[in-house]
């Protein structure tokens, strides 16, 4: 994962005063970057770190108090810069494997947003896990700690597959963590990945339906991206495996919406399904509806009021920022009106609910009848009139969103 580039980030973290305009009005969210894995997967270009690559600093022992401290940190800093102080509706854990730390260090950072900020009494508070990186009393002790969801990484359920991918888990393991989980109160969700290099559309039909028999809250299925860097990307260029092709993985979605939806579970954003309204990620909502987050965290980006920024990667460097009080943040960007723009048509075009016409500008206003034409788009006249995707939109969504932003 490279760093993008960007302007000079203030060593005392304070933004521009135009961040905290309308900040009342905007919900607010911490992730949380937990960036330790027991393996690195062949496929995975996420910022993560392997126990043996560290040392001295920013390891996983030390972690959680390095991170409580830049929850410190951000809380200063957001009311130096006169943001008003907000409680947190969302958390959400993720990494690397947040449940390779032990479950009291995890519970640990959950306190240090809710000592500086405090938590709605109905947040979402999510972590990610592996399915064996987790037994019952690790379950049992988050959910006390007030964690509400989890979000298991299965992938798939072909072992050859998960093979590939260079996941450790047992399949086998999946139903075991998901009935841990429910009888701890946790709501339950399951990320699968398609295009794996040698799974053909049985092998996905079968992690669908192994998915979907086990009736979790919530399934993310997203299409495998080959990354420059990764040990998946060295083998497909040697030859080793086949590289991942547009209409195979169309195919595969077309496949996973069409089993999703006949078992209850409806689309709200192009790579996520879910049983009910309530069972929607409030948290991934909240990154493409545009309200503001803070990422706590080695690589962790962040957004409040049209300023984005993004922490050093390396967890010793991060731990060294803190330790000396100054931001851990590596670069940022203020957002003009055209990005700003952009970002508003490419992240709200994704979700069913529809982009509001309205909002549209007079040129993209042109491009509706054309999309519509074409099958990608339809027209929701309720409220004020909405573009809605249909699933050969959703599977075009770069075009559609070229063409209103051109």
């Amino acid at each position: 994962m490279r760093l993008p580039d960007g302007e000079d980030a203030p060593s005392d973290g304070r933004l521009p005063a135009s961040a905290a305009i309308g900040a009342h009005t905007r919900d607010f969210g911490v992730y949380l970057h937990v960036p330790f894995c027991r393996v690195r997967c062949g496929y995975c270009d996420f910022n993560t770190y392997t126990s043996l690559e560290l040392g001295g600093g920013g390891d996983q022992a030390s972690y959680a108090a390095t991170a409580s401290s830049e929850i410190a940190f951000a809380a200063c800093a957001l009311r130096a810069s006169g943001v008003p102080d907000r409680s947190v509706s969302t958390v959400f854990l993720g990494g690397g494997t947040p449940t390779l730390l032990p479950p009291g260090d995890l519970a640990a950072m959950l306190g240090a947003v809710r000592e500086e900020w405090g938590i709605d009494d109905d947040a979402e508070v999510t972590t990610e896990a592996n399915p064996d990186s987790v037994d019952a009393a690790d379950l049992e002790a988050l959910a006390a700690a007030g964690f509400t969801r989890v979000s298991f990484g299965v992938q798939s359920f072909v072992p050859e597959v998960l093979a590939t991918l260079d996941r450790t888990h047992d399949p086998a393991r999946v139903p075991l963590v998901l009935r841990w989980a429910r009888e701890a109160g946790l709501a339950v969700s399951l990320d699968l990945i398609y295009g794996t290099p040698g799974e053909n559309l049985a092998d996905w039909r079968r992690s669908l339906e192994g998915a979907i028999g086990l009736e979790p809250d919530h399934i993310s299925a997203y299409a495998l991206t080959v990354e420059p860097g990764t040990a998946l990307h060295r083998r497909v260029s040697r030859g080793e495996l086949p590289a991942p092709t547009g209409d195979d993985e169309a195919d595969k979605y077309e496949l996973a919406d069409e089993l999703l939806a006949a078992s209850g579970y409806d689309w709200y954003e192009i790579s996520n399904w879910a049983r009910t309204p309530a069972d929607r990620c409030r948290h991934n909502l909240a990154y493409w509806r545009g309200a503001d987050w803070w990422g706590i965290g080695p690589g962790a980006h962040s957004h409040v009021g049209g300023v984005r920024w993004w922490n050093v990667k390396h967890p010793r460097a991060y731990a060294a920022r803190l330790a000396a009080g100054q931001s851990p943040a590596a670069a940022r960007e203020i957002l003009d009106d055209d990005a700003r723009t952009l970002e508003d048509v490419l992240l709200g075009t994704r979700l069913a609910q529809g982009y509001e016409l309205v909002r549209l500008a007079p040129s993209a206003r042109a491009q509706v009848a054309g999309l519509v034409r074409e099958g990608l788009a339809t027209l929701d006249p309720e409220r004020g009139g909405r573009l809605r995707l249909t699933l050969r939109g959703r599977l075009l969504a770069d075009t559609v969103v070229h063409r209103l932003t051109a």
